[in-house]
């Protein structure tokens, strides 16, 4: 009977509700200042009502109640219902949001958890403007607008039977609540983002199980978080329904882990094998789970809750027993464990609507981000410090001394408490000290330790107390009591005490003495020749690159390169014998260290090449005459076997160029280049780098193809050597000096073009201009300057320009195109020139001094002229020979100094003025000055200038006419 009974009056109440329809509802006061009102007690729910609704409003101002009836968007259905009304009290217009949260963690329950859902389909107002839903992906949201002193109910479709929250909210409130809140949940993600990838890099790095399962657990979190703040769905553009799947899953997952990282950081595995079974079956549950979360995501997430809260309660028990038995790494996940403990209670009052606050949900999430960061802390520490091992540990290490002890290894024993050190009796023996001399505090060692280990030996103890890890390794010398150094080798570990602090450093001492010395030697021949000890090439070479560099920023040191190679020695090998042959390269090689300054490096290159870096000499005629003192000290003959073998070396010079040397090996490959020029000359000879040396011979032809286009390719230039007047000290005129700057070779001397040039005749192309550069010059120097005498320039002439008898109108033309004044712009001609044809040179040169040039005799001294013809020839000048003016060591110094002055007062004589070439030094213009030589010119007043640096010494701003 009463089996049909409910049926009937299920009827009976659908029936009733059709007729009656559903009552007024209570109205609730908006006041203007209030930000948000919690409407959820106030609305009135109703259910099983099918697809239309009919209700009284709330009374209006006029008392009257007024009955509406609302139909659901689809027909048919049976939607839940709310009715809620609103009261404007105020004089003004209001609007409000409406906002009903998708998913709350307040009050969501543990078994079928409601994991969200849209709320709100549609709200119906009872009078006024319809209500507007907006745009949100966390919330349905609906502006409503309340008219001053209206009272309006609402009636509103839902899409689920459970409203969890509804609030009224003021729109800028609203707004605000919602940027305060996207900071805070930027904040923890970040937060949580960058501690999953520290995690992460530190097991990359470290390696240890328990990293991996940290860093598990921090992504985890990562995506509970997330999920939990929307901003999955905002980066993967996933609806409401699928962030219920995905929550269920992270929810899994975050047990999951946590199983995991319990299991390997307490290592359960080594204490019983069934742990690692149950933690297995559990972990594969809950993997299971998270695949049930697609089917049904509610049981999911509450089989997930259910298995934290088990997870933290077990794993309290576990943590507090091991504690309690002596496992260091449970002592240090106990704060924490219990940690996590309260925030499961605190999330599970959450869930259960006990803790309803609307700050709950993001504090827990906050909260279980600082749980994983305390549990990144708590690895960290117990992986990077180091295990202590208790005093009661000392015995074994001491039963391990003894072991070392048998192994003839000396012990070291430093008790850091008391500050006393024990090492082996042997140490002390092999040092000539007495008995417990090297025991005491760890200071004592100081003073027998090498000056320059005992700042190490300080800073490694140091370390070691404040560390409290690790493992020592140094090595130090000992001062023995005869004055000599013991090498030893310390291998030692720190014994930590319960405090954590070091106790002991327990480790051996090893003589490393022979090791050292072994070493050092391997060391040495690797750099060093083994027959004279001398420096080999690689160290040559790293000691040139030095003084190239300090060559950079010193402009006083220049230094130069001198490879000295013996002739002949192979055929002395194969006359006398190898033995002979090592014996004079020692012999060689001493002789050549006593000329060498300290700054200086002597090597030996290979077989019987020596190279020098000389620093210690920096002018190249002083450089020059070092070679020639190695040439003369080689020389003497070397004794062997009662027999005398002659010696003679090739030396070969690089001077110093940044141009010509980029590079260390160019600079040796330069000087070698000499060296073997000076030995295809006959050898014993000394040979000066020069560019053209690396094309000589072979390329000779090439060089005259590309000399005949120089002029063209604008590659001659013109230099000007300043003549000094002795009496005032000033610049009297220039000697014209051609230079050939080629694009490849670089700077080529004139020693080796010219010869090309004056048997090839491209001689006279040159000449010719050289002559027009220079009067062109001259005019420009005369034009800007005023001065009395005016200015001169000497300009060469070649043997095949004399005998052209276009001289006379070449010298014409460039006289009156440019202007000079008469006899400013004179012709050199050497006397070996002059006296191969007297009676044709004195009648071209007789002609081109009627034209107003001005003719100067060079070379004077070094031919033999007759003083009749010199007589016949127009000179206005004598320029003195340099090998003639600096004969003071074939002559002595009176007698050079008695002939210079008959050759002057002979030029005077003939009306000449006279010229000293090769004023080098400041002694030698002194000379030639008192002896009356009216001009001089030499390295003393500087190096031939181009012609703007011309311009510039003589004062002369106006530039030259091209």
């Amino acid at each position: 009977m009463f089996r049909f009974a409910y049926p009937i009056l299920t009827l009976l109440l659908l029936l009733l509700a059709g007729i009656f329809p559903a009552g007024a509802v209570e109205s609730v006061r908006v006041p203007a200042d209030a930000s948000a009102i919690d409407l959820t007690r106030w609305v009135e729910n109703y259910s099983s009502q099918g697809d239309r609704i009919q209700v009284s409003t709330a009374p209006g101002s006029d008392g009257i109640v007024r009955r509406i009836e609302v139909h659901a968007r689809e027909s048919g259905g049976h939607p839940a219902w709310i009715v809620f009304a609103l009261t404007n009290d105020t004089d003004e217009q209001m609007e409000r949001l409406i906002v009903a949260p998708h998913f709350r963690l307040v009050g969501s329950g543990v078994i079928w958890p409601d994991l969200g859902s849209e709320r709100i389909a549609e709200i119906t107002a009872s009078q006024g403007i319809a209500p507007e839903k907006e745009e949100s992906t966390d919330a349905d949201v609906f502006r409503l607008t309340l008219d001053p002193g209206a009272t309006v109910t609402y009636v509103a479709e839902l899409k689920t039977p459970k409203l969890p929250q509804l609030y009224l909210w003021e729109p800028e409130a609203y707004k605000d609540k919602n940027t305060s809140l996207t900071l805070y949940k930027g904040i923890v993600i970040g937060i949580a983002g960058l501690l999953a990838l520290f995690l992460t890099i530190v097991f990359v790095v470290k390696g240890a199980v328990i990293f991996p399962a940290a860093a598990a657990l921090a992504w985890a979190v990562l995506a509970y978080i997330c999920i939990d703040f929307g901003f999955w769905g905002k980066v993967f553009g996933s609806d409401v329904n699928a962030d219920r799947i995905w929550r269920a899953g992270a929810e899994t997952v975050l047990s999951a882990t946590l199983v995991v990282f319990l299991f390997a950081y307490l290592n359960l595995s080594r204490w019983h094998v069934r742990a690692s079974h149950v933690a297995g079956i559990w972990l594969m549950f809950l993997l299971a789970l998270a695949g049930l979360a697609v089917y049904d995501a509610p049981v999911a997430a509450g089989v997930a809750r259910i298995s934290l809260a088990t997870i933290a309660a077990v794993g309290l028990i576990l943590v507090l027993y091991l504690a309690t038995h002596g496992v260091e790494r449970a002592v240090m996940l106990i704060p924490t464990w219990l940690l996590l403990v309260v925030w499961v209670c605190a999330a599970g009052f959450a869930v259960n609507g006990s803790l309803a606050n609307d700050l709950a949900s993001p504090a827990l999430l906050g909260g279980l981000v600082l749980l994983v960061m305390l549990i990144g802390f708590t690895i960290m520490q117990s992986a990077f410090a180091s295990g202590g091992v208790a005093h009661g540990a000392i015995t074994d290490v001491e039963r391990k001394a003894l072991a070392l002890t048998g192994a003839n290894d000396i012990i070291f024993d430093w008790d850091v408490a008391n500050d006393q050190i024990f090492v082996s009796p042997e140490i002390e023996d092999q040092l000539g000290l007495k008995r417990g001399e090297l025991e005491g505090p760890a200071a004592s060692w100081m003073d027998l330790l090498h000056p320059l280990e005992r700042d190490r030996y300080r800073a490694c103890l140091d370390t070691v107390l404040e560390q409290r890890r690790g493992r020592v390794c140094q090595d130090f010398r000992l001062h023995a009591s005869d004055g000599h150094y013991f090498w030893f080798r310390l291998r030692a570990r720190p014994v930590v005490g319960q405090d954590g602090d070091v106790v002991r450093l327990v480790g051996t001492l090893a003589d490393v003495t022979d090791q050292k010395n072994a070493l050092e030697r391997l060391l040495h021949d690797a750099v060093h020749d083994n027959l004279t000890g001398l420096p080999n090439r690689e160290i040559f070479f790293d000691r040139l690159e030095l003084a190239l560099v300090q060559a950079e920023s010193l402009a006083e040191l220049r230094p130069t390169v001198i490879c000295v190679d013996i002739d002949r020695f192979r055929k002395i090998n194969e006359t006398v014998g190898v033995s002979a042959g090592d014996s004079i390269l020692l012999t060689v090689a001493r002789r050549l260290g006593r000329l060498l300054q300290p700054r200086d490096t002597l090597a030996r290159i290979s077989g019987d090449l020596f190279a020098i870096i000389l620093v210690s000499e920096s002018q190249t005629e002083q450089i020059v005459n070092f070679a020639d003192r190695i040439r003369r000290a080689i020389s003497t003959p070397v004794t062997f076997a009662n027999r005398e073998i002659a010696l003679s070396v090739s030396v070969g010079i690089a001077l110093f160029d940044p141009q010509w040397h980029p590079k260390r090996e160019d600079m040796l490959k330069d000087a070698e280049i000499a060296m073997r020029h000076a030995k295809r000359e006959g050898g014993g000879r000394i040979e000066v780098y020069r560019p053209s040396m690396r094309t000589q011979g072979s390329n000779r032809q090439a060089l005259e193809n590309e000399l005949r286009h120089a002029l063209e390719r604008d590659e001659i230039k013109l230099f000007f050597q300043p003549v000094v007047r002795l009496e005032d000290r000033t610049v009297a005129g220039f000697e014209a000096l051609l230079r050939w700057r080629h694009p490849r070779l670089g700077r080529v001397e004139p020693a080796e073009f010219l010869p090309i040039a004056e048997e090839t005749g491209l001689i006279v192309d040159l000449g010719l201009f050289a002559l027009q550069r220079a009067a062109r010059e001259l005019a420009a120097w005369q034009k800007a300057l005023d001065v009395q005498p005016p200015i001169f320039v000497c300009v060469n002439v070649s043997s095949r320009q004399l005998l052209r008898h276009d001289l006379l109108t070449d010298v014409k033309n460039v006289l009156t195109r440019t202007n000079v004044l008469p006899y400013s712009l004179k012709l050199e001609l050497s006397e070996s020139l002059v006296m191969e044809n007297p009676e044709y040179s004195a009648q071209i040169l007789g002609r081109i001094k009627e034209l107003g040039a001005g003719l100067a005799l060079d070379d004077f001294g070094s031919g033999y002229s007759s003083l009749a013809y010199l007589q016949r020839f127009p000179f206005d000048t004598i320029k003195i020979d340099r090998s003639f003016a600096r004969s003071q060591e074939a002559l002595g110094q009176n007698d050079r100094a008695s002939m210079l002055r008959s050759v002057v007062a002979l030029a005077h004589d003939f009306g000449m003025e006279a010229v000293a070439e090769g004023a080098e030094s400041e002694s030698d213009v002194i000379e030639f000055s008192q002896i009356g030589c009216e001009y001089a010119q030499g390295f003393a007043f500087g190096h031939p200038l181009s012609a703007a640096d011309a311009r510039k010494l003589v004062g002369a701003a106006a530039e030259p006419a091209i």
